[in-house]
């Protein structure tokens, strides 16, 4: 038996007024994913737990498997994990975000323009020798997502996902409580560092946004995840783009395939992922198939976006996974989120959102599509409460 997981991150949304009050799942073009929720088990999945913060490392937690009240100490140790960032029982790591402030102070861009992964890597480089030492180092990861570790650090202050405040005042989101001087001398010193550097001169000259500072936030220890092949007696593999996703991967014992061309962004090469998907079966139990674009489109605010970036994984990931995975034999499929990412609100909810389960030994072909979407997955009456569950369903379910 085979087993494939889309993620499409961020896909759920809201209904906008407007646009008829539908949301983008809603008015995609979705074929395949609709006639999937004809043919299988359709309804919502809460990823996110009560009183758990609605992130990408939460809901993805649960989508591995993996109880958040038991296994989550943050979102930058994961990433940590993925970028081969070893971690002490007392090392603290932050995500450093590169982000664009506004003249009037306010949060202009959480990733700076998406700022290219070369350019980054040098503002980390330029970061690290002016204030690397033996308790604070730097690395560069993907695009605008970073690390700072803080070796024997504190982690009890509060910070503040940057996505959360896009066009709100940045100062009143400042980390705050105990060791918080430490992240906010880092943070003022990048300002200074940032303020005249040739990439942000050549950025400028392009038109391109450029970087004011970083901005610390997602702080955590290392977890200590047991193995998915221990709890479920299975060999996985993983494609993802972006380092969160990866590290969770990573921690569970996971190999992780490299996709040419997988960006985390909207450029990325969807019909890429679902091909290396197919191949990894070759080898793997079960693939975990990670999308980040509708998530980002969710973010800018840009509703047109991200419904072609759901269209994209319908038409280039789930309708050739339909017609390869057949001949491999017995296969699983599911389809979800980590959590919603509706685009007016710009950043993430704990609602819960539609998921789909479909096993080749229970498929027939006489049965209607039904429009994969927020509203028809809650008409089913189906509810997954516990997301961390899924995956022991998605085994059982046949």
């Amino acid at each position: 038996m085979k087993y494939v997981i889309v993620q499409g991150d961020g896909m759920g949304d809201r209904p906008d007024p407007a646009h008829g009050g539908t949301t983008p799942l809603q008015a995609a073009h979705t074929p395949h994913l609709d006639r999937l929720a004809g043919l299988g088990e359709f309804g919502l999945i809460h990823t996110i737990p009560q009183g758990y913060p609605p992130g990408s490392d939460v809901g993805n937690l649960s989508l591995f498997g993996y109880d958040p009240a038991r296994y989550y100490t943050g979102r930058s140790p994961l990433e940590a994990a993925a970028m081969g960032v070893k971690l002490g029982p007392a090392d603290i790591s932050f995500r450093m975000n590169m982000v664009t402030i506004a003249p009037d102070g306010a949060m202009d861009d959480y990733s700076a323009g998406h700022i290219d992964s070369a350019d980054a890597a040098a503002l980390v480089e330029t970061i690290s020798e002016s204030l690397a030492d033996e308790t604070f180092q730097f690395y560069p990861g993907v695009s605008y997502r970073h690390l700072l570790v803080w070796r024997k650090g504190l982690e009890a202050m509060t910070t503040t996902p940057p996505h959360d405040i896009t066009g709100q005042a940045a100062a009143p989101h400042l980390p705050s409580g105990p060791g918080a001087d430490q992240l906010l001398r880092i943070m003022e010193a990048s300002r200074t560092l940032f303020a005249d550097h040739p990439i942000n001169r050549k950025r400028s000259a392009a038109g391109e946004k450029p970087v004011s500072q970083v901005w610390l936030w997602g702080q955590g220890r290392a977890p200590q995840m047991d193995p998915f092949t221990k709890l479920y007696g299975l060999k996985g593999a993983c494609i993802s783009a972006v380092d969160l996703v990866r590290g969770v991967a990573v921690n569970a014992g996971f190999r992780i395939v490299h996709v040419p061309g997988a960006t985390g962004f909207l450029d990325t090469d969807y019909a890429a992922k679902g091909r290396y998907a197919l191949d990894s079966l070759a080898t793997d139990d079960l693939i975990f198939v990670h999308v980040e674009a509708p998530d980002e489109a969710g973010h800018m605010g840009n509703r047109e976006e991200k419904i072609r970036a759901i269209e994209s994984i319908d038409r280039e990931i789930i309708g050739p996974l339909l017609e390869g995975l057949p001949a491999l034999g017995e296969y699983k499929l599911m389809v979800a989120s980590d959590h919603a990412t509706p685009v007016q609100l710009r950043t993430h909810t704990p609602d819960p959102v539609p998921y789909v389960m479909v096993s080749n030994r229970r498929m027939r072909g006489d049965r209607a599509p039904v429009k994969y979407c927020e509203a028809e997955a809650a008409r089913t009456g189906i509810a997954l409460v516990h997301g961390h569950e899924a995956i022991r369903h998605l085994l059982d379910f046949c």
